[in-house]
């Protein structure tokens, strides 16, 4: 009978959970699915914007990627700046406010009449796709069950892709009815759809809570949604203080760059730079470079959807695999992968087999990109994890930046669609090497622990023949 009563209120937590998780990773992937229109949706008018200069202005390719690029600065700026200020007032205010002010601008790109005020709008708007991109990974990763953890950040950073493949999708189906500005003005649709429901509905993370040492607030944020607690948490919050030994050592960017960190960070950050960099330039330049191969407008744009339908459905089938033998072997292959199916561009082969190559493509370059997310999240204890994750999507964005530019000069220069293919290729290739240099994690101890002590009891030594307890966050 004792054990039928326990029972109860564990089901009852277990659903709460449950239905946490999926409030959260749905949220999550809503807020990231508007990140990756963001994304395609210059890509899919800028072909517009070449050819009527009446628009906002007179563009040429080598412009064009500039002003592509202005967003991206906007995201890099964004993404550091949520890495320090989301390890310290918390995962929730950073996306609520991400979600307001990315969606503001957008509408303010929309009403944009100059060059100069739609890059003005393409950076505001970039600094909260910024912020909300280097903050996901961290609070869906704390939220993830064990052993789901790079299949719950592969599913909400699919939301990019799928964000781009909508973007692709509208753009052909609309782009002749709304035009630009209408595109845009769906771009600024969360501020009345998704911060609402997030406001409500999106908890903080009880892992933050209790790594700031804020025992109450997180066991009020656990009864409500029955995210577990640190073990020692359940004693009376009166005798309890969080401390933070040498094993896990200091929080934020000045953790992520101790003698410990280092040199993963720097190799994931410039994975990241690579893979992002072809990320952006194939999603800026893709129709383009199909119109310029001889395909009609409509069916350049439609080898975005194809790009974009393979990196969602290779990342979610990599984050499976990722989850169980773990992420940078996954990762390493998936470049491997891109390098060589974006140089089989290059070969006459039937439209079949080309649009095969595409989708491949996407698995290596947005696939990537999202097991890359999930590999950092992983890869950091708490009080540095969303650092971890805004370096690799700020720091990142450097590549970024460069893919429309990569792009934009690359055409500019009278370099056939053949030799940019092969260049991507090379980059591609970079990234694989830089993946397979990134060190095997610490212990999963070092990695993922809180360490709480009774206050006012000596701290677990050698000369008492015990540890300090840690528990799983």
């Amino acid at each position: 009978m004792t054990l039928a009563k326990d029972a109860v209120p564990d089901a009852y937590q277990e659903s709460l959970r449950r239905r946490t998780v999926v409030w959260v990773v749905g949220l999550a992937t809503a807020g990231l699915i508007f990140d990756g229109y963001d994304l395609v949706v210059f890509g899919t008018v800028v072909s517009t914007f070449l050819r009527n200069p009446g628009e906002i202005g007179a563009l040429n390719p080598a412009s064009a990627g500039a002003l592509g690029s202005y967003a991206l600065i906007g995201v890099l700026v964004g993404a550091l700046l949520a890495g320090s200020v989301g390890d310290i007032i918390g995962r929730r205010k950073v996306m609520l406010a991400s979600y307001a002010w990315f969606a503001i601008f957008m509408g303010f790109t929309a009403i944009a009449t100059t060059t100069m005020m739609f890059g003005i709008g393409r950076f505001l708007t970039g600094l909260g796709v910024g912020a909300l991109v280097g903050t996901t990974g961290a609070i869906v990763s704390e939220f993830a069950p064990p052993g789901k953890k790079n299949l719950c950040n592969a599913i909400t950073y699919s939301g990019v892709p799928w964000g781009s493949l909508i973007a692709a999708l509208l753009g052909i189906l609309l782009l002749g009815t709304i035009g630009w500005r209408g595109l845009f003005w769906i771009g600024a649709l969360p501020l009345i759809t998704l911060l609402p429901l997030a406001y409500f509905k999106m908890p903080e993370s009880v892992a933050w809570l209790v790594s700031r040492g804020r025992i109450d607030e997180a066991r009020d944020v656990s009864a409500r949604t029955g995210m577990p607690m640190p073990e020692l948490a359940a004693t009376p919050a009166a005798t309890l203080s969080v401390t933070v030994d040498s094993s896990t050592g200091h929080a934020g960017y000045r953790g992520l760059f101790d003698h410990r960190n280092w040199l993963p960070s720097v190799l994931l950050g410039l994975t990241s730079v690579t893979t992002l960099l072809l990320v952006y330039s194939l999603n800026t330049w893709l129709p383009e470079l199909m119109l310029r191969a001889g395909f009609d407008a409509k069916g350049s744009l439609a080898f975005l959807l194809v790009l974009n339908g393979g990196a969602i459905i290779g990342a979610l089938l990599g984050s499976r695999i990722a989850d169980r033998f773990g992420p940078k072997l996954v990762t390493s292959a998936f470049l491997l992968t891109g390098a060589v199916s974006i140089a089989m561009l290059i070969i006459p082969v039937p439209l079949p087999v080309l649009l095969l190559f595409v989708a491949i493509a996407g698995v290596g370059t947005s696939g990537t990109q999202i097991l890359l997310f999930g590999f950092v999240a992983n890869y950091y204890r708490t009080n540095v994890r969303a650092a971890g994750v805004a370096w690799a999507a700020g720091f990142g964005r450097l590549g970024g930046v460069g893919g429309p530019l990569v792009g934009g000069i690359l055409i500019a220069a009278g370099l056939g669609v053949q030799q940019i293919f092969l260049i991507l290729a090379g980059v591609a290739l970079l990234g694989t090497m830089f993946v397979l240099a990134v060190p095997m994690a610490h212990r999963q101890r070092d990695l993922h622990t809180t360490h709480i002590e009774p206050s006012g009891s000596a701290p677990a030594d050698a000369t008492r023949g015990s540890n300090p307890v840690t528990s799983e966050v």
